[in-house]
């Protein structure tokens, strides 16, 4: 007789280790040989992981102590000729370099001592370095007051040359690669920007990392980089990165946040190590950053039993394990649209405020692709307006800003734009969720202070004016299904009393159930004029100004405000209403630290992570 689970049961494969995106995804951190020495502000790095050198620095004086390290453990070797620290350093654990760190001088170490090197045509601290002893790069820096530096110089095994000048001045940075290809990795200030260098200049890369630090180590090529730890804001941070030439993805972290450390900057993506550093004490740990060689595949749905853990596993989309993406520009550089849309391949942005300052009445369209301009235009111009609709094709565009105040309510059936029934108060920078047949209208600047906080209810034939929100507010951002079911968050809550901005950004977060207002759990960071997408019980902020433009994105899971993966770049006004859900949404254009009018696109998508099942 056959057995019931041989009808209707399904085999559990078992494994020792969790399946993994990539090899890169299922890296891991490990502890390595201490120091000798516990010290901080070594030399930037030289070799690679399993033959590296940890040279001089700081204990906090001043030390010229050297480490040599073979995988397992460290020795001490040879001193340099003069001790010193927050310098550059590179090169092969027999050939390397030990730069500067205020000074013009440069020692080289040929296996067995170190000898007087060209000397640097700037002298300089806390600069990076990368390439090997005949070929390399020192770059950014502070000389030697506070202030970073933006100069690169090139050394060929006998004399330092200078070079192209960095897009970006900055000093701590990670540095990346051989001197003709190489890139440099956050800094100072604290910054999450990747330069690239081809040999003669650097431009800045589209693509930034995940969280901002300077300290931070790097190593591999630039089309397979990692960058890790350092300082960020606020601390230190464990926080690892692979960068793949074109975004920089979160993968596991380290054990113990620090900085200033020794790295093996000659080391892969896949295989490194950082030594000492500041944690904020001084540390004499290792740890070694290892891909496996083989890894198992990670695919959605799959269940598993982990022998290691002794769990059984699911592997499923996760909300919190989100990343950005770059997707495509613009074609009209633009910031406060209204947009509307399933996802971040089926979107539509219309109207907002183009250059030189004046409403736009311009619609496009994305397809995760490319942006296409819609010969339908609004038929009035305006900013601030908020949309609401399923797909590019179905859609309003409600309210907002032109030379006055809007209570316009217009359709789009995929053609054409129609005026339809108007809201019943005229307001802008206004927020909400829904559909383009069942929505909420909420909060908002209806032309006199305090900030409104009316609420309107479309039945997909006429507005109704319904209870108001709690905390009258504008700028906020929304999500939402329908006219029953809606979520507001942040805002500014100015009421016409002088007094500074911060004391007005809100955090403050409010759930409609087709009846009442209903205050819920508050974001971490209080923001305005940042966007949102999802639904009441998972949604999505992101970007916005607190007052200074911020890229955090947070997560609501029905419960809790949780900040997951930031912005790529930062975006302050955004206002597209419900352009996605929590599983894939859209940022475009918006105002970033370099632009008053944007056409950049980020693209959100959930993670896939693997999960524990428990009983319930």
């Amino acid at each position: 007789m056959a057995e019931y689970k041989g009808i209707k049961g399904f085999k559990v494969q078992t494994v020792s280790t969790d399946p993994a995106a990539s090899a890169i995804a299922g890296g891991t951190w490990a502890s390595g040989g201490d120091l000798n020495t516990a010290r901080r502000s070594m030399g930037t790095g030289a070799g690679t992981q399993t033959a590296a050198l940890a040279i001089a620095g700081s204990l906090p004086g001043v030390t010229s102590a050297v480490e040599s390290y073979n995988g397992t453990s460290w020795t001490t070797i040879t001193s340099v000729g003069t001790g010193r620290a927050n310098f550059g350093a590179t090169g092969t654990q027999t050939a390397a370099l030990a730069i500067s760190g205020g000074t013009t001088a440069t020692e080289e170490w040929n296996g067995s001592s170190w000898i007087t090197g060209g000397t640097v045509n700037t002298a300089r601290s806390e600069a990076g370095a990368n390439g090997i002893l005949t070929a390399a790069l020192f770059v950014g820096g502070n000389d030697p007051a506070p202030g970073s530096l933006n100069f690169t110089e090139e050394y060929n095994g006998t004399s330092w040359a200078v070079g192209g000048t960095l897009t970006t001045a900055v000093a701590n940075m990670g540095n990346v690669g051989p001197q003709t290809d190489a890139l440099s990795v956050g800094g100072e200030a604290i910054t999450n920007i990747t330069q690239s260098y081809n040999g003669n200049s650097w431009s800045t890369l589209p693509a930034t990392l995940n969280t901002s630090r300077s300290y931070a180590l790097g190593a591999g090529t630039p089309t397979a980089a990692i960058a890790a730890c350092g300082n960020a804001t606020p601390g230190f941070t464990t926080a690892t990165e692979v960068y793949d030439g074109s975004t920089w993805t979160e993968v596991s972290d380290l054990a113990t946040a620090r900085r200033a450390f020794a790295k093996a900057n000659l080391g892969t993506q896949s295989s490194t190590l950082i030594a000492g550093g500041e944690t904020p004490a001084v540390t004499a740990a290792t740890e070694e950053w290892t891909a496996p060689s083989v890894f198992q595949q990670i695919n959605l749905g799959q269940v598993f039993y982990n022998s290691t853990s002794n769990a059984f596993k699911v592997t499923k989309q996760s909300v919190p394990a989100g990343t950005w993406a770059s997707g495509a520009d613009f074609n009209t550089a633009r910031h406060s649209t209204g947009g509307f849309g399933l996802n971040n391949s089926d979107s539509l942005m219309a109207g907002g405020y183009a250059p030189p300052g004046t409403p736009s009445n311009a619609t496009e369209k994305y397809d995760g692709t490319s942006w296409t301009t819609d010969p339908a235009t609004l038929n009035t111009s305006r900013y601030d307006a908020v949309g609401f609709g399923t797909s590019k094709e179905a859609g309003r565009a409600v309210g907002g800003y032109s030379t006055t105040l809007l209570g316009l309510n217009e359709l789009y059936n995929g053609t054409s734009w129609t005026e339809t029934a108007n809201l019943n108060t005229a307001r802008s920078a206004s927020t909400g969720g829904g559909t383009q047949t069942s929505a909420i209208y909420a909060l908002g600047y209806s032309g006199s202070y305090p900030n409104t906080t009316a609420s309107e209810s479309w039945n997909g034939t006429s507005w109704t004016t319904t209870s108001s929100a709690n905390t009258g507010r504008a700028g906020s951002a929304g999500a939402g299904t329908s006219n029953t079911s809606v979520l507001v968050f942040g805002g500014d809550t100015y009421d016409g009393t002088p007094g500074s901005l911060p004391t007005r950004v809100s955090s403050a977060s409010e759930s409609w159930n087709g009846t009442s207002w209903t205050a819920t759990p508050s974001l971490n960071t209080g923001v305005f004029d940042g966007g949102g997408f999802g639904t009441a019980t998972s949604a999505i902020k992101f970007g916005g100004t607190a007052p200074g433009i911020v890229t955090n994105t947070e997560f609501y899971n029905g419960t809790s405000w949780t900040e997951v993966n930031d912005l790529g770049i930062a975006a302050r006004y955004v206002n597209l209403g419900t352009v996605g859900t929590s599983i894939s949404g859209l940022q475009a254009g918006g105002t970033t630290p370099a632009s008053s009018f944007s056409v950049t696109t980020q693209e959100w998508a959930a993670g896939t992570a693997n999960s524990t099942l428990t009983a319930s």
